[in-house]
Order: C-alpha cells, then structure tokens, then sequence
C-alpha cells in the first residue's frame, strides 16, 4: 500500500469505525429479536439441539443444563451489546481519533478494536451474573416464564431500588466518567501502546458503565427480559443519560418515577393482600 493510500485510509478510520460499531449493535438487536421471537412462540425447533424453550422458562420446574445456562447467556450478552454499544460509540469513536493523531505523530498504539473489546468484556461479565441472577430467580418463582416480575413486591422493590440508586453519589460519578470520553481518555494514561493496555483501558471504561447502569438493567426483570418496547425504553434513557447535556437531570427525573411506580406497585399488593 503506498503511502497517500494508507494515509486515505487513516482519514476515514473513524468511519470504519462507526459502520462496525453499528454493524455489531444491528447484529445484537437481530438475536435479541430472534430470541424474543423463538420464546413468544414456543418454537423449540429454532432452539439449540435438543433444548426446549418453552420448558427452560418454566420456572422453578428443574435446574438449567449447562446448555441451557449458555443459551441464556448469550442472550444476555447479545442484548448488552445492543443496548450499550451505541452509548459507548463517542467514546470509541474519540478513541480512534486520538489513536489516529498518535499514529500520524509517529507514536505506535494499540488498535480501537481492543479498547473496544475491553469495553464489551466488562458486560460480558454483567451478564453472566445477570444470567445467574435470573436462573436463581426463577427457581424462587419470582418470574414469569417471559421473564417478567411474577410479584408486585418483588417488582416493587427493584423501582424503588432503582429510583434511590439514580440519586446516588456513586451513579454521580459513574455517569462523569462516561459523559466525558476525553477526559476520561486524558485521566486514565491516555491512548495505551499495547494491546493489553487498550484492552485494560477499554474495561475501566466499561466497569465504569456497568456501574452508572447495571441497576436500570435490573429494571429487565420488572418489564420483562423479553418485552421489546422496554428494552427499547430502557436504552433511550441510557443514551439521554450520557449523550443529553441534562443527562443527570433526566437520571434524577427517571429516578422520581421508577420510585413513585414501585410505590404503586406495593400499594396495590397491599390493597390486593386485604382484599
């Protein structure tokens, strides 16, 4: 390749970079719907071999096979990819131009793909404690076999949960952390040389992400795992939060009515126990 061609494409990496980013976030939404589907149906035909889904949601019956753990959790990984990748594309994208200039001046440095693999590993290990979370959950009979709150307390609790932790000192700083990708790049060393270190850097920045979202993705087990229209609902809050100037106004906000919306909820267990 001669030099004015690498230097054409140098010019364009970040949209490369943008058209992978949204090429991975429509492939994530594409099995999530699948799975959405196959579920709604009963379609045991579009399972893994040998797997039943229709028995798999049916709480509380028997304990999942090793398949059935996978199957779930790909699912959950599938759907954090889809709902957090397009909140966290300004900061891969910033990464990749920082990383540009640092190349054009001469300084070697670790490809986007890994800070963005690091990034997506720390939900990777979200989801797998969500899947644990569910399988645990639906051994109490606490969900629906759509994975849906099967109770008004128990899905009381969560809101409330979520509407307190949204006024939280930690939510606070989490949500700096991912409003301000350059000066998160800038506080944490910079564009890293080494795979390793990208891959390091991109992880921070995910935990830090699990950490300023992982309650409202507890919210999933309140309006069901698989309700389309709440995942959607849920990752427009997300980007409002972190893309939105007023993102932590409109967290506060959120947080006012997840908490009012549990309340309900209680009141109406309550009126249901005395009835």
């Amino acid at each position: 390749m001669t030099d004015a061609a690498f230097e054409h494409v140098l010019r364009r990496d970040r949209a490369v970079v943008a058209v992978a980013l949204a090429a991975v976030t429509a492939l994530a939404w594409g099995y999530v719907l699948w799975f959405t589907v196959a579920v709604s149906a009963d379609m045991p035909d579009m399972a893994m071999p040998g797997m039943d889904i229709g028995a798999m949601m049916a709480p509380a019956l028997k304990p999942w096979s090793a398949a059935q753990f996978a199957f779930m959790f790909a699912m959950w990984a599938a759907m954090m990819v889809g709902m957090m990748t397009p909140s966290a594309a300004p900061m891969i994208l910033i990464y990749a131009r920082v990383g540009r200039e640092a190349r054009r001046q001469g300084k070697p440095f670790a490809a986007t793909g890994w800070f963005a693999a690091g990034y997506l590993l720390a939900w990777a290990g979200f989801a797998l404690i969500a899947t644990s979370a569910q399988w645990a959950l639906e051994r109490a009979a606490l969900l629906t076999p759509m994975m849906a709150s099967a109770s008004n307390v128990f899905g009381g609790v969560i809101l409330i949960a979520a509407g307190l932790y949204q006024w939280t000192p930690l939510k606070d700083v989490c949500l700096r952390q991912c409003q301000t990708p350059l000066l998160f790049i800038h506080r944490h060393g910079g564009v890293r040389r080494d795979p390793f270190g990208a891959l390091s850097l991109g992880l921070r920045h995910g935990g830090y992400c699990v950490g300023c979202c992982w309650v409202l993705m507890a919210l999933l087990f309140v309006g069901g795992v698989m309700n389309l229209l709440w995942i959607a609902a849920l990752t427009v809050l997300v980007l409002s939060e972190k893309l939105v100037p007023s993102g932590r106004l409109i967290s506060r906000i959120a947080g006012i009515g997840f908490a009012a919306a549990g309340a309900w909820l209680f009141i109406g267990a309550w009126a249901a126990a005395r009835t």
